[in-house]
């Protein structure tokens, strides 16, 4: 196994991790965002208020991009083991 080949590997484990965290990321950064404008502007110092909300979004992020995230992980999985052989010899 060549350094080549492990620069390789961890370069499509990280793209795989990017594209799997973006969509649960970006919605949480975009609620986070909202209800710190809305914060702002009532002046609400609430720690906890944009709790219930991320987590509601998570979950809803997680069942509209579940089926595309567990496919983009099967796939990256497939190829992986896929390329054992030539990564060993």
């Amino acid at each position: 196994m060549t350094p080549d080949m492990v620069v390789e590997v961890a370069q499509h484990a990280l793209l795989t991790l990017l594209l799997v965290s973006a969509p649960l990321l970006l919605s949480a950064l975009a609620v986070g965002l909202l209800i710190g404008m809305f914060q702002a502007a009532t002046q609400i110092n609430e720690m906890t208020l944009s709790f219930i909300p991320k987590i509601l979004v998570l979950v809803a992020s997680l069942f509209i991009a579940g089926p595309w995230l567990l496919q983009t992980l099967i796939d990256y999985t497939q190829r992986l083991v896929a390329q054992i052989p030539f990564l060993i010899g």
